[in-house]
Protein backbone atom coordinates (compact mmCIF):
# COMPACT_ATOMS: atom_id res chain seq x y z
CA UNK A 1 0.00 0.00 0.00
CA UNK A 2 2.60 2.44 1.07
CA UNK A 3 4.65 1.78 -2.21
CA UNK A 4 1.56 2.30 -4.30
CA UNK A 5 1.05 5.62 -2.31
CA UNK A 6 4.74 6.72 -3.30
CA UNK A 7 4.91 5.98 -7.19
CA UNK A 8 1.29 7.81 -7.42
CA UNK A 9 2.23 11.02 -5.95
CA UNK A 10 5.50 10.57 -7.78
CA UNK A 11 4.06 9.81 -11.32
CA UNK A 12 2.24 13.25 -10.35
CA UNK A 13 4.99 15.32 -9.87
CA UNK A 14 6.66 14.07 -12.84
CA UNK A 15 4.02 16.37 -14.39
CA UNK A 16 4.39 19.50 -13.33
CA UNK A 17 7.75 21.67 -13.11
CA UNK A 18 8.77 22.59 -9.83
CA UNK A 19 8.64 26.36 -10.20
CA UNK A 20 4.44 25.61 -10.18
CA UNK A 21 4.96 22.72 -7.19
CA UNK A 22 6.06 22.64 -3.43
CA UNK A 23 6.90 19.21 -1.30
CA UNK A 24 5.83 19.39 2.26
CA UNK A 25 6.51 17.15 5.11
CA UNK A 26 4.49 16.43 8.70
CA UNK A 27 6.37 14.96 11.24
CA UNK A 28 4.08 14.54 14.29
CA UNK A 29 4.51 12.67 17.14
CA UNK A 30 3.20 13.51 21.34
CA UNK A 31 1.25 12.06 23.80
CA UNK A 32 -1.99 10.08 24.13
CA UNK A 33 -3.89 11.31 26.45
CA UNK A 34 -6.90 9.40 27.51
CA UNK A 35 -9.81 7.52 25.82
CA UNK A 36 -12.63 8.95 26.42
CA UNK A 37 -14.37 5.99 25.57
CA UNK A 38 -13.25 2.61 23.49
CA UNK A 39 -17.20 0.47 23.42
CA UNK A 40 -15.91 -3.55 21.79
CA UNK A 41 -18.62 -5.91 21.50
CA UNK A 42 -17.21 -8.91 18.71
CA UNK A 43 -19.17 -10.63 17.71
CA UNK A 44 -21.79 -7.50 17.68
CA UNK A 45 -25.12 -10.17 18.22
CA UNK A 46 -23.51 -12.40 20.86
CA UNK A 47 -20.68 -10.96 22.21
CA UNK A 48 -20.18 -8.79 25.62
CA UNK A 49 -20.28 -4.86 24.71
CA UNK A 50 -17.25 -3.71 27.01
CA UNK A 51 -15.83 0.08 27.42
CA UNK A 52 -12.66 -1.22 27.75
CA UNK A 53 -11.29 2.52 29.46
CA UNK A 54 -14.70 2.61 31.68
CA UNK A 55 -12.89 -0.72 33.35
CA UNK A 56 -8.92 -0.89 32.44
CA UNK A 57 -6.31 1.01 32.77
CA UNK A 58 -4.61 2.80 29.90
CA UNK A 59 -0.89 2.53 29.82
CA UNK A 60 1.13 5.92 28.72
CA UNK A 61 1.81 5.73 25.64
CA UNK A 62 3.10 7.88 22.53
CA UNK A 63 2.55 8.41 18.70
CA UNK A 64 3.73 9.39 15.94
CA UNK A 65 2.27 10.18 12.10
CA UNK A 66 4.24 10.83 9.08
CA UNK A 67 2.61 12.92 6.32
CA UNK A 68 4.42 13.57 2.66
CA UNK A 69 2.59 16.14 0.71
CA UNK A 70 2.81 18.44 -2.84
CA UNK A 71 1.14 21.27 -3.62
CA UNK A 72 0.65 22.23 -7.52
CA UNK A 73 0.55 25.96 -8.25
CA UNK A 74 -1.40 27.55 -5.34
CA UNK A 75 -4.26 25.53 -4.70
CA UNK A 76 -4.13 21.69 -5.43
CA UNK A 77 -2.77 19.70 -2.91
CA UNK A 78 -1.87 15.83 -2.65
CA UNK A 79 -0.57 13.79 0.00
CA UNK A 80 0.03 10.79 1.91
CA UNK A 81 -0.52 10.08 5.37
CA UNK A 82 1.02 6.92 7.43
CA UNK A 83 -0.85 7.01 10.72
CA UNK A 84 0.27 3.83 13.09
CA UNK A 85 -1.95 3.85 16.53
CA UNK A 86 -1.41 1.18 19.26
CA UNK A 87 -2.85 1.31 22.66
CA UNK A 88 -2.52 -1.29 25.75
CA UNK A 89 -5.37 -1.43 28.33
CA UNK A 90 -4.58 -3.61 31.31
CA UNK A 91 -6.87 -4.48 34.29
CA UNK A 92 -9.93 -7.03 35.17
CA UNK A 93 -13.23 -6.78 34.02
CA UNK A 94 -16.01 -6.88 36.39
CA UNK A 95 -18.13 -9.32 34.49
CA UNK A 96 -17.74 -12.37 32.36
CA UNK A 97 -17.23 -11.00 29.20
CA UNK A 98 -17.50 -12.71 25.35
CA UNK A 99 -15.11 -11.40 23.18
CA UNK A 100 -14.64 -12.85 19.96
CA UNK A 101 -16.44 -16.36 21.27
CA UNK A 102 -14.13 -16.46 24.07
CA UNK A 103 -14.75 -16.00 27.92
CA UNK A 104 -12.75 -13.79 30.19
CA UNK A 105 -13.77 -14.20 33.65
CA UNK A 106 -13.99 -11.46 36.31
CA UNK A 107 -11.09 -10.23 38.51
CA UNK A 108 -8.42 -12.19 36.69
CA UNK A 109 -5.49 -10.30 34.55
CA UNK A 110 -6.56 -9.37 31.60
CA UNK A 111 -4.38 -7.32 28.55
CA UNK A 112 -6.11 -5.89 25.86
CA UNK A 113 -3.91 -4.42 22.72
CA UNK A 114 -6.03 -1.98 20.63
CA UNK A 115 -4.25 -1.09 17.02
CA UNK A 116 -5.50 1.30 14.72
CA UNK A 117 -3.22 1.96 11.90
CA UNK A 118 -4.44 3.84 9.43
CA UNK A 119 -2.79 4.88 5.17
CA UNK A 120 -4.40 7.66 3.02
CA UNK A 121 -4.07 9.27 0.08
CA UNK A 122 -5.68 13.07 -0.22
CA UNK A 123 -6.01 15.36 -2.61
CA UNK A 124 -7.34 18.49 -1.20
CA UNK A 125 -8.25 22.41 -3.52
CA UNK A 126 -7.55 25.39 -1.43
CA UNK A 127 -10.83 27.35 -2.98
CA UNK A 128 -9.19 30.58 -0.89
CA UNK A 129 -5.40 31.01 -0.91
CA UNK A 130 -4.09 34.50 -0.59
CA UNK A 131 -1.70 35.52 2.51
CA UNK A 132 -3.77 35.29 5.33
CA UNK A 133 -6.53 32.36 4.55
CA UNK A 134 -6.05 28.72 2.98
CA UNK A 135 -9.00 26.95 3.19
CA UNK A 136 -9.92 23.91 1.44
CA UNK A 137 -11.77 20.79 1.18
CA UNK A 138 -11.53 17.28 -0.70
CA UNK A 139 -11.27 13.75 -0.91
CA UNK A 140 -9.43 11.16 1.29
CA UNK A 141 -9.10 7.51 0.75
CA UNK A 142 -7.86 5.59 3.76
CA UNK A 143 -6.64 2.21 4.03
CA UNK A 144 -7.76 0.92 7.82
CA UNK A 145 -5.74 -1.40 9.63
CA UNK A 146 -7.20 -2.73 12.58
CA UNK A 147 -6.67 -5.45 15.51
CA UNK A 148 -8.37 -6.19 18.91
CA UNK A 149 -6.69 -8.34 20.53
CA UNK A 150 -8.07 -10.17 24.48
CA UNK A 151 -5.28 -11.67 26.61
CA UNK A 152 -5.41 -13.46 29.92
CA UNK A 153 -4.35 -16.41 31.83
CA UNK A 154 -6.58 -19.05 30.28
CA UNK A 155 -7.62 -17.19 26.56
CA UNK A 156 -5.83 -15.83 24.10
CA UNK A 157 -7.60 -14.08 20.97
CA UNK A 158 -7.73 -11.25 18.56
CA UNK A 159 -9.70 -9.84 16.12
CA UNK A 160 -8.80 -8.58 12.82
CA UNK A 161 -9.97 -6.19 9.93
CA UNK A 162 -8.67 -4.60 6.68
CA UNK A 163 -10.89 -2.02 4.60
CA UNK A 164 -11.38 1.23 2.52
CA UNK A 165 -12.67 3.93 4.09
CA UNK A 166 -13.94 7.05 1.79
CA UNK A 167 -13.53 10.53 3.77
CA UNK A 168 -13.90 14.27 3.40
CA UNK A 169 -10.49 16.20 4.20
CA UNK A 170 -10.96 20.01 5.06
CA UNK A 171 -8.12 22.52 5.63
CA UNK A 172 -8.52 26.40 7.27
CA UNK A 173 -5.82 28.34 8.54
CA UNK A 174 -5.22 32.02 9.10
CA UNK A 175 -1.88 34.27 9.76
CA UNK A 176 -2.44 36.59 12.38
CA UNK A 177 1.20 37.26 11.77
CA UNK A 178 4.46 36.55 9.71
CA UNK A 179 5.49 33.71 11.72
CA UNK A 180 2.25 31.99 13.34
CA UNK A 181 -0.43 30.35 12.03
CA UNK A 182 -3.83 28.62 13.47
CA UNK A 183 -4.64 25.62 11.54
CA UNK A 184 -8.21 23.26 11.86
CA UNK A 185 -7.88 20.35 9.46
CA UNK A 186 -8.85 16.81 9.66
CA UNK A 187 -10.60 14.00 7.56
CA UNK A 188 -14.45 13.35 8.38
CA UNK A 189 -17.43 10.93 7.38
CA UNK A 190 -20.87 9.60 8.72
CA UNK A 191 -22.61 6.74 7.36
CA UNK A 192 -25.25 4.28 8.40
CA UNK A 193 -22.61 2.07 8.56
CA UNK A 194 -19.73 3.88 11.04
CA UNK A 195 -18.35 7.21 11.15
CA UNK A 196 -14.90 8.60 11.49
CA UNK A 197 -13.20 12.29 12.52
CA UNK A 198 -9.85 12.81 12.96
CA UNK A 199 -9.08 16.17 13.45
CA UNK A 200 -6.12 18.29 14.75
CA UNK A 201 -6.67 21.87 16.06
CA UNK A 202 -3.09 23.91 16.94
CA UNK A 203 -1.16 26.63 16.18
CA UNK A 204 2.16 26.77 13.97
CA UNK A 205 5.28 28.79 14.46
CA UNK A 206 7.50 29.36 11.14
CA UNK A 207 10.73 30.29 11.81
CA UNK A 208 10.97 30.69 7.64
CA UNK A 209 9.79 29.88 4.62
CA UNK A 210 11.46 26.27 5.23
CA UNK A 211 10.96 25.07 8.84
CA UNK A 212 8.23 25.50 11.26
CA UNK A 213 6.53 23.48 14.53
CA UNK A 214 3.30 23.00 15.17
CA UNK A 215 1.61 22.15 18.74
CA UNK A 216 -1.81 21.59 19.40
CA UNK A 217 -4.80 18.73 20.20
CA UNK A 218 -5.47 15.92 18.22
CA UNK A 219 -8.64 13.67 17.99
CA UNK A 220 -9.45 10.49 16.78
CA UNK A 221 -13.30 9.35 16.82
CA UNK A 222 -15.87 7.07 14.84
CA UNK A 223 -16.10 2.84 14.68
CA UNK A 224 -18.66 0.83 13.24
CA UNK A 225 -21.88 -0.93 13.82
CA UNK A 226 -22.38 -4.23 11.67
CA UNK A 227 -23.30 -7.70 11.83
CA UNK A 228 -19.74 -8.92 12.65
CA UNK A 229 -18.43 -5.74 14.76
CA UNK A 230 -19.25 -3.07 17.07
CA UNK A 231 -16.63 -0.60 17.96
CA UNK A 232 -16.81 3.12 18.83
CA UNK A 233 -13.66 5.11 19.95
CA UNK A 234 -12.51 8.90 21.31
CA UNK A 235 -8.96 9.04 21.75
CA UNK A 236 -7.12 11.99 22.50
CA UNK A 237 -3.81 13.39 21.85
CA UNK A 238 -1.45 16.28 22.74
CA UNK A 239 0.40 16.62 19.49
CA UNK A 240 3.63 18.43 17.85
CA UNK A 241 5.60 18.49 14.80
CA UNK A 242 8.12 19.38 12.79
CA UNK A 243 6.92 21.10 9.22
CA UNK A 244 9.28 21.43 6.35
CA UNK A 245 8.30 22.84 2.93
CA UNK A 246 10.74 22.52 -0.31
Amino acid sequence: MKTAISLFIILICSVYTPASAQFNFDFEGGLILGTSYNKVQIPSGTGTRVNLPGQLDLDQSAFYRIRAGYRIGNRHNISSLFAPLTIHYRGAVDQNTNFNNNTFLPGQPLNVDYRFNSYRLTYRYDFLANGKWRIGAGLTGKIRDADIRFKSEYADTHYDNLGFVPLINFYASWKPAYHWTLILEGDALAAKQGRAEDIFGGIAYNFNNTIGIKLGYRMLEGGADNDKIYNFNWINYASAGLLISL
